[in-house]
């Protein structure tokens, strides 16, 4: 066990959130020989999600206590833990279930095809644009695809709504539009939605670790990176409230993993009855955090300038596959 000063990833990452730089040496890191071991520098990755985001929880912490920023302690053996928390999430004694049969990578004509399937809409319409039947199985699936060009197919299923991505080499992906695009970015993106004055939050007077006690956030997220989103809000306190279309449950398995922490609800936003109980809802939150394709809320009024001219001063956060903007901005993914 040795420590390490602080990644330049983290760095980037804290100063990407607007970040004091003069903070980032309030983090140490307890560095484990082994941990997340993978082809990309995963571990590199967690360090720097966990550090920004444990620096924002603390900084956060001392400004509603009047105290000095704590300083944030990250061991690799729990980013590490926290990271494939699925793998050691248990229900009545047996292990989840994380990925459906026709989810997984496959051999094509030209290289390789990852596809996701755990949603039974999603699974339909992989198979309707593979010209498949329902009962196919993997093994047909696998003969099917070891036929045919990988970018064919994920053009094929992506114009069918489903979800299939053509693995790329880093060179491949670096010339690629979307790749292009995203590089000329900044990681985040941050604007003011209104003229509202901050809202404030009530001094903490309670446990230290819990910072965002008092904060209202309404989850409207899908599968992972969203939920594990506002699973770390609910850690560090906030009162957390995922909502889920009726006519498209969450898999259960994976909102176990996900939910920790927070409560949650169904509502049909097409139907009057289930639209008032959100805006009432809407009225009394701090924070959305959405995790759809760019545009697919819209219709719904839940675009930000729309969620923030009925609910003034709020904080919307969005998330999705390939961002909101090149190419791929529109385009479903995980």
């Amino acid at each position: 066990m040795t420590h390490a000063p602080v990644g330049e990833g983290t760095r980037a990452a804290w100063a990407a959130l607007g970040g004091d730089p003069a903070l980032v040496s309030r983090i140490a890191s307890v560095v484990r020989e082994g941990a997340l071991p993978a082809r990309l520098p995963v571990i590199d990755l967690a360090r720097a999600c966990v550090g920004a985001c444990s620096l924002a929880a603390a900084e956060l912490a001392a400004r509603r206590s009047g105290r000095p920023v704590p300083r944030v302690v990250l061991d690799d053996g729990a980013l590490a833990t926290a990271f494939v928390s699925e793998r050691h999430l248990l229900i009545d004694g047996r292990a989840t279930v994380n990925f459906a049969p026709l989810s997984r990578f496959w051999r094509t004509a030209d290289g390789w095809l990852r596809t996701h399937a755990n949603y039974p809409h999603h699974r339909a319409r992989l198979l309707d644009a593979l010209g498949l039947g329902d009962d196919a199985s993997v093994e047909r699936v696998a003969a099917l695809l070891a036929q045919r060009s990988a970018a064919e197919v994920e053009e094929t299923v992506y114009a069918a709504g489903g979800l299939a991505v053509a693995l790329r080499t880093m060179d491949e992906w670096a010339a690629h539009p979307q790749a292009v695009a995203v590089a000329g970015r900044p990681l985040l993106d941050r604007e003011r939605l209104d003229t509202a004055a901050p809202r404030s939050l009530r001094p903490l007077t309670g446990d230290p670790l819990l910072p965002a006690s008092g904060l209202r956030v309404l989850d409207l997220t899908r599968v992972t990176g969203g939920p594990v989103a506002t699973r770390t809000l609910a850690l560090f306190g906030a009162d957390v409230l995922r909502v889920d279309a009726p006519q498209l449950p969450e898999d259960p398995e994976a909102h176990a993993d996900t939910g920790f922490g927070k409560r949650s609800t169904r509502l049909d936003l097409t139907g009057a009855a289930d639209r008032r109980a959100f805006d009432d809802l809407l009225a009394g939150a701090d924070v959305v955090v959405t995790g759809y394709r760019p545009g697919a809320l819209d219709r719904f009024g839940l675009a930000p300038d729309a969620l923030a001219s009925r609910r003034p001063g709020l904080v919307v956060a969005q998330l999705s596959a390939w961002g909101a903007y090149g190419p791929w901005g529109e385009r479903r993914g995980f």
